[in-house]
């Protein structure tokens, strides 16, 4: 499932390449005809996200939704750009360590662009957990591929969205009421407002710390990858109730949040281990198997102490930790 980090990419690929445009809105598959017939022939003015759910605005105050869930994504194509995540990918992306700030430059500008200057080129980015560049396009707009639940298109640009939880025409009192029942979100937040926020939610409830991470009303943007690396990072037993935790546990657990939401929009990758030397962060951003602490990696050695890291379900998902070094 596409996680925080994620989402703010995709809001941020809307921002340079739809907001300000006027948006032919469609639905191939049928199954959104009703709601594209809202926005079509508006122009969109913002693009937002707050954890995993997004606010596309249009004129007259009208908002698309979505929630990718589990097997939703955005393809991207036409005169689209690439930020840092293959420039990271390739080497090329300028190695100031994992606190550093990313370079975040339009891609546009140079060879990595999807429509490079001097050849253009229109190509399909996908945008969900991951994000690849399936194909190049030999005309524009390109015939949508497979079920496509609603299509957004510009002069130069189309997205095309399928597989979502949630999609709908809703609001500004709509929109509000979804973000109400949100727990606080680093990127959109005060961050000292959200983290008294998060300490309040999860300090009074019994409920185990794996599961409070998850729960998207305590804190917002957190998945499966984020919960068992942030819990590793912190020591931390996952089963310990939120509300035997101390205030600074939980403020240090938002902190890292925080840290790891702006690594994650900068390079594309949910990349969670810190201090990498250029070789090491290079496999890492190739491989997601060289990326992480303890998810994915039940049976292997842990990293640190070498006990093999444990997987049980966890409210239906898969919880990755160490035993010896989360205790």
């Amino acid at each position: 499932m596409p996680e925080g980090h994620s989402v703010h990419r995709i809001a941020r690929q809307f921002e340079r390449h739809f907001v300000g445009e006027t948006v032919a809105a469609s639905s191939p598959q049928g199954r959104f005809a009703e709601g594209a017939a809202l926005i079509d022939g508006r122009t969109m003015t913002q693009s937002r996200a707050v954890g995993k759910q997004l606010f596309l605005e249009f004129d007259e105050a009208l908002y698309l939704r979505v929630h990718l869930g589990i097997y939703g994504a955005w393809d991207f194509g036409g005169a689209v750009s690439r930020d840092a995540t293959t420039r990271a990918s390739r080497g090329r992306m300028g190695q100031t360590g994992m606190r550093g700030a990313a370079d975040d430059t339009v891609v546009g500008e140079h060879e990595d662009s999807l429509a490079s200057i001097g050849a253009p080129r229109r190509t399909r980015l996908r945008m969900a957990e991951q994000e690849t560049e399936t194909e190049t396009l030999e005309g524009f707009p390109p015939e949508p591929v497979g079920q496509v639940r609603a299509r957004l298109l510009t002069e130069t640009a189309v997205a095309d969205l399928r597989g979502p939880t949630a999609c709908e025409v809703i609001d500004a009192a709509q929109v509000q009421q979804v973000i109400n029942q949100l727990g606080p979100d680093p990127l959109v937040d005060d961050p000292d407002e959200g983290e008294e926020r998060m300490v309040e939610r999860v300090r009074k409830r019994r409920t185990p710390i794996g599961l409070l991470l998850m729960d998207q009303s305590v804190v917002s943007g957190i998945g499966n990858v984020y919960r068992a690396e942030i819990l590793f990072r912190a020591r931390l037993d996952p089963h310990i109730p939120g509300s035997q935790l101390s205030d600074e546990t939980v403020r240090d657990l938002w902190r890292d949040w925080r840290y790891l939401l702006g690594v994650g929009v900068d390079t594309g990758q949910m990349l969670t281990m810190d201090d990498l030397d250029e070789e090491a962060r290079a496999r890492a951003l190739r491989s997601r198997a060289d990326r992480h602490w303890v998810y994915k990696r039940e049976g292997l050695p842990c990293r640190v102490c070498g006990t093999h890291i444990v997987l049980e379900m966890a409210a239906a998902r898969k919880l990755y930790y160490c035993p010896t070094c989360q205790r």
